[in-house]
């Protein structure tokens, strides 16, 4: 049976917890300080069979503490583990890609997929993402700048992007 920790910590836009995997590689993260918000998120071929409360996650709660206080490229180098269809696992990878302060329309994004008419299916995978942050699905905006949707909020994906616009 495999075990994951999760952990919850303040940031300047409210609770942030993030799961990650025994070896430490990011299973679900997003702005809530329910962590029962984010296990449903994760793959059934990831699911741990427990989930542990730990009050540090190491390098990771490191991570989104610095990213907090302004070192945007902190989470880069997180490890994300995250399961689905080819397409959308791609989808994932470049997105972690997109640099901070450069947000992209679902339509770029989509070309950055190699599939420029697959629009649909790049907010498809902005929607899917468990791994808030790690797998900054916040960069994507609507064609002409408008925010868009977010899982954590509106405001929460506005604060994001003015602060990686600073």
């Amino acid at each position: 049976m495999s075990i994951a920790y999760w952990s919850t910590m303040d940031t300047k836009i409210g609770p942030f917890t993030a799961v990650v995997a025994g070896d430490g590689a990011v299973l679900a993260s997003g702005w809530t300080g329910d962590v029962g918000a984010l296990t449903p998120l994760i793959s059934p071929s990831l699911a741990p069979g427990e989930v542990k409360q730990r009050r540090d996650l190491g390098p990771v709660s490191a991570a989104i503490r610095r990213y907090h206080d302004g070192d945007l490229d902190a989470v880069a180098d997180i490890e994300v583990r995250q399961r689905s269809g080819a397409f959308r696992e791609h989808a994932w990878e470049i997105l972690r890609k997109v640099p901070a302060g450069e947000p992209v329309s679902y339509a770029e994004y989509a070309a950055l997929t190699g599939n420029p008419s697959a629009v649909r299916a790049a907010a498809s995978a902005c929607a899917k993402n468990a791994a808030a942050l790690f797998v900054p699905c916040h960069r994507v905006v609507r064609t002409g700048g408008a925010v868009g949707n977010f899982r954590w909020g509106v405001p929460a994906k506005q604060w994001l992007l003015t602060h990686e616009a600073a």
